[in-house]
């Protein structure tokens, strides 16, 4: 099933990309997608967990299961001051 997966900030710099549309087996959750764009994206590797997430523009856990349209977007860290 094809999912929409948006990249902001530093997320969209280190993927090279604001947004694509990705295969991803049925049945699967967020946590697996993090996974498997982290064998693509050093950035993603270096961070001990998946980044909080949205699908469909509401924050959304890890063990969220995708379905077929849904958009995820990942959440990279922001810092204030």
């Amino acid at each position: 099933m094809r999912v929409r997966v948006l990249y902001f900030a530093s997320f969209r710099e280190a993927a090279g990309r604001d947004e694509e549309e990705r295969e991803v087996p049925e049945g699967s959750d967020v946590a697996a997608l993090w996974r498997d764009l982290a064998t693509e994206v050093p950035l993603f590797q270096r961070l001990p967990r998946p980044a909080p997430a949205a699908v469909n523009r509401e924050h959304s856990p890890a063990s969220t299961i995708l379905h077929a349209g849904d958009e995820v977007a990942f959440l990279p860290p922001v810092a204030g001051g």
